[in-house]
């Protein structure tokens, strides 16, 4: 009876080590912890914009539809409400994404059109903030890149046998992941026109 009962905690542990479980609870929170990171990003750019529209306001001949939109993107972007489910959901984590996307097409379209404003260029305060501004996409890259790597991590342990099993058992589905946004248009080749003014 001994040796059935040792012989079958044997066939348990060694079944158990091989099944994944511990990796799942590690990857999951390295993904979490990866995406706290990715919010704090971007979170530290949309504290930024405020500020680089007081700084731009003062240009008076400045466009205004150009800072509507920078203001109306950064609304939408910081009224999503992202929970930890939103790793779990790719229609909520789709939607995140495309706020924050079209915030940083506002704040790209707006550093452009600064361009066409010399005093506004030889303010140091405006290039103070663009400078950060710039520093901070570089931080949002680098934190999603960590994040798409964990999650690249937890997808191959969620769909590789025999994990894929504990995965099942255990409902721990693939998580979604960033993606380009407009993926047709950026495959088309960009047209150059030395002519244009």
């Amino acid at each position: 009876m001994t040796r059935w009962l040792c012989a079958l905690l044997l066939a348990a542990t060694t079944l158990l080590s091989g099944c994944g479980y511990n990796d799942f609870q590690r990857l999951d929170e390295a993904s979490k912890a990866a995406w706290s990171e990715v919010l704090n990003q971007y979170q530290r750019r949309a504290d930024l914009v405020p500020n680089i529209v007081a700084s731009v306001k003062g240009e008076a001949n400045f466009e205004q539809e150009t800072l509507t939109r920078v203001v109306e993107a950064r609304a939408k972007a910081t009224s999503i409400q992202v929970t930890p489910e939103t790793l779990n959901n790719p229609e909520a984590f789709n939607k995140f994404q495309q706020a924050q996307g079209e915030l940083s097409s506002a704040l790209s379209r707006l550093m452009v059109v600064a361009e066409r404003y010399p005093q506004l260029q030889a303010n140091q305060g405006f290039r103070d903030l663009r400078v950060t501004l710039e520093g901070t996409e570089n931080r949002i890259t680098v934190a999603r890149n960590r994040y798409i790597q964990t999650v690249e991590e937890y997808n191959v342990l969620a769909r590789s046998f025999p994990t894929n099993l504990t995965a099942k058992v255990f409902s721990y589905e693939p998580k979604p992941n960033f993606s380009v946004q407009n993926e047709a248009e950026i495959s088309k080749p960009p047209v150059v026109d030395f002519n244009k003014k």
